[in-house]
């Protein structure tokens, strides 16, 4: 459907619609941060991570940035297809149990697909030099220099603070915290199929984002911003990072 409105997008163009698609994707993305941070089933959390930049992509769209939309779409596809395949391993070692909450230190028995999971959660929240930094922190930027209202300011700001709050509780929870289902359970890293392809889609998302970027935009991007907004989406991150930490202690 994004791709779709991407390829049609010179036949949208109305003010009206525009800000009608705007205000609708930024409150999905919104409200399905929100949801994410409150799910123990590990599916409904990706799913719902997927939603929220599903919304990004459609807001930046109406913007009138397709091709920032459709850069984002690229990155986003790769570490998203290395998640979903991480989370249907470790959801077939751990017996069809999708509960984060019976699951923890799995590192210590998959190491291979930890790593993946890892890379690919820090590649969602825009950690600098992997895939998804290169678009997110663009499409933040670009919204920045906008003259947009400050309820869509905020809206991207936070929803960027609520992606790295889901992602370092579900990191806390598989990797962190205690092993809590039966100690009977298997658990090994001996799918070499799967590894195989998750360690491509690995290297896609460590180098897709600036090989796409000097791909599609033949011209460059020029940001005028003072320092402190230009380091808002860090801040914004940290204090995400910082709120997953203690809300996945309490």
């Amino acid at each position: 459907g994004v791709y779709l409105l991407i390829r049609f997008n010179m036949l949208l163009i109305d003010m009206f619609f525009y800000k009608l698609l705007l205000l609708l994707s930024g409150l999905t993305m919104f409200m399905a941060g929100i949801s994410a941070n409150y799910e123990f089933d590990l599916k409904k959390i990706i799913a719902l991570s997927t939603l929220s930049q599903l919304g990004l992509m459609m807001s930046i769209l109406s913007m009138g940035l397709p091709e920032l939309a459709f850069f984002h779409l690229l990155t986003h596809a790769m570490f998203k297809a290395l998640l979903f395949m991480c989370a249907g391993v470790i959801i077939h070692m751990m017996n069809d149990n999708q509960d984060i909450r019976y699951m923890g230190g799995i590192s210590l028995y998959i190491p291979m697909t930890s790593l993946c999971m890892n890379i690919s959660n820090l590649a969602l929240c825009g950690i600098p030099f992997l895939a998804g930094f290169y678009s997110k922190d663009l499409i933040l930027e670009m919204v920045s220099m906008s003259n947009l209202n400050m309820l869509i300011f905020f809206l991207y700001y936070f929803s960027t603070g609520l992606t790295m709050f889901y992602t370092i509780r579900l990191l806390m929870y598989l990797m962190i915290n205690d092993y809590n289902l039966f100690s009977l359970y298997n658990l090994y890293d001996e799918d070499y199929v799967m590894l195989k392809s998750m360690f491509l889609l690995l290297f896609m998302s460590l180098i897709t984002g600036s090989f796409l970027m000097w791909m599609i935009f033949n011209y460059p991007y020029m940001i005028y911003l003072s320092f402190n907004m230009k380091m808002m989406v860090i801040y914004v991150s940290l204090m995400g990072l910082f709120m997953g930490y203690l809300i996945s202690n309490m």
